[in-house]
């Protein structure tokens, strides 16, 4: 019986290590048949049970990861905040009849939510502050691009969200030959210098000219004369757009003050009026399938604070982070973050850290990630629906992705793919991407 019991498993050893090589065969041919070269290219892939390694390649190659990055800094920010825990913008009343609103980095905050908490505070009071500790000033990653600044999904962030830190404008077309009409959909202060002409096609550029000023945006090229054009912007300065937004809705209840809102910290003497709060459990949807940057900073900056009881920063995220990895034995030696969404090319992993990371947290993980036909992946790899879970990433000449697949012979598998070739299209690369999942899932 024992002689059967050795025979058998020494069948499944020689059957899991021919499948293995079975598999590394047929990747090799995927990537022989692309355009992109094997040194661009850094792929880990591991039994998810075992985490024993089936397929590799450079996979301690340092490589910007895009915006996969997000699954290592945010998954251990969700998990110390907890489901339970809520973004909140507070009111308080002080012994001195001041009112404070306590600012909690709300990236779900709107100007109606500020009406609805403006409207606690009486007409006569000795004040309105703010108290805006919770989070540095910090509003950008490092590496951040300056030509970015226009990059709807790249606003800038801080205590003061509001409104997801974008405003629209709208172009709106003339006769033709004549220059369209510019507007926006709230006030703030915006100069544009207008060089558009209405014409029977669309092709324009939007410029902040930050040699004068970053509010003073140059809007060049043709508008077609029959569709106008909405666009969103980044606010230049959210802590002005929120006292903005604050004052409007001061004015509109009748409220007495001054227009100036002093920063001051709440303490213990305070009294709590009401607190407005949005969950963290759409945070985590808008992070790992929509890929949100700037739900992503502020997760990481707050898990930060609320790690060293202290206000959130990315460095405090980052001793976050390096506590989690070290209380679950995940080597960081070869690694470096800069910032919390991946937009920084800074940003250098490994897919070998990448798997080894998922490895670990695969519980939490892998039912928050997108699988096909959601999110990022929400026109990709749609024969893959119910099969793989994974968090897309794209940068210039850069793409990748890591999570979780199961295959048809009922196996599951860690992957983290990152490629780094300049010389390729986006398509290129993502379309290789695919064929090496389509190859583990049916081969795998």
């Amino acid at each position: 019986m024992k002689k059967y019991i050795v025979l058998l498993g020494l069948f499944y050893l020689t059957f899991a290590n021919s499948a293995f090589a079975g598999l590394k065969t047929d990747i090799n041919e995927v990537i022989s048949k692309s355009s992109i070269s094997r040194g661009a290219i850094s792929i880990s892939v591991r039994n998810a049970n075992t985490g024993k390694t089936v397929y590799e390649l450079n996979t301690k190659t340092p490589i910007s990861p895009a915006s996969t990055q997000k699954i290592i800094t945010t998954t251990p920010a969700f998990m110390l905040l907890g489901n339970e825990y809520k973004f909140s913008t507070k009111l308080y009343r002080t012994l001195n009849n001041e009112y404070v609103i306590q600012l909690g980095a709300d990236p779900y905050l709107t100007s109606r939510d500020l009406e609805k908490i403006v409207s606690f505070i009486p007409k006569e009071q000795n004040g309105i502050c703010i108290d805006s500790n919770i989070v540095d000033k910090t509003e950008w990653g490092e590496g951040w691009q300056w030509d970015d600044d226009l990059n709807p999904s790249m606003p800038r962030f801080s205590a003061y969200n509001l409104d997801k830190n974008l405003m629209e404008i709208t172009i709106i077309p003339g006769m033709k030959g004549y220059p369209a009409e510019i507007t926006q959909n709230v006030t703030y202060p915006i100069t544009y210098i207008n060089r558009t002409k209405t014409s029977d096609s669309t092709k324009y550029i939007i410029k902040r000219q930050n040699q004068i000023s970053p509010d003073i945006l140059l809007i060049q090229g043709n508008i077609k004369y029959n569709q106008s054009e909405i666009i969103e912007i980044p606010i230049n300065n959210p802590k002005k757009y929120f006292n903005i937004r604050l004052s409007d809705a001061i004015i509109d209840k009748n409220i007495s003050s001054s227009g100036e809102y002093k920063e001051i910290n709440v303490t213990s003497k305070d009294k709590l009026i009401t607190t407005l709060s949005h969950s963290i459990n759409q945070a985590k949807k808008d992070v790992y399938k929509n890929s949100n940057n700037m739900i992503a900073e502020t997760v990481f900056k707050l898990a930060g604070g609320k790690y060293k009881e202290d206000t959130g920063s990315f460095e405090n995220g980052f001793e976050m982070f390096k506590d989690f990895c070290k209380q679950h034995d995940i080597d960081i030696s070869n690694i470096r973050i800069t910032d919390a969404s991946g937009v920084s090319k800074n940003n250098l992993l490994t897919t070998d850290f990448m798997t080894d990371f998922l490895l670990k947290v695969q519980g939490f993980l892998e039912p928050e990630l997108p699988t096909a036909g959601e999110g990022t992946l929400s026109k990709r790899m749609l024969y893959l629906k119910g099969f793989l879970h994974a968090k897309t990433g794209t940068l210039s000449n850069i793409s990748a992705i890591s999570g979780y697949i199961s295959t048809k012979r009922n196996q599951r598998y860690v992957f983290s793919i990152m490629i780094n070739h300049p010389s390729s299209s986006d398509g290129d690369k993502k379309m290789l991407e695919e064929y090496i999942l389509r190859t583990i899932y049916t081969k795998g």
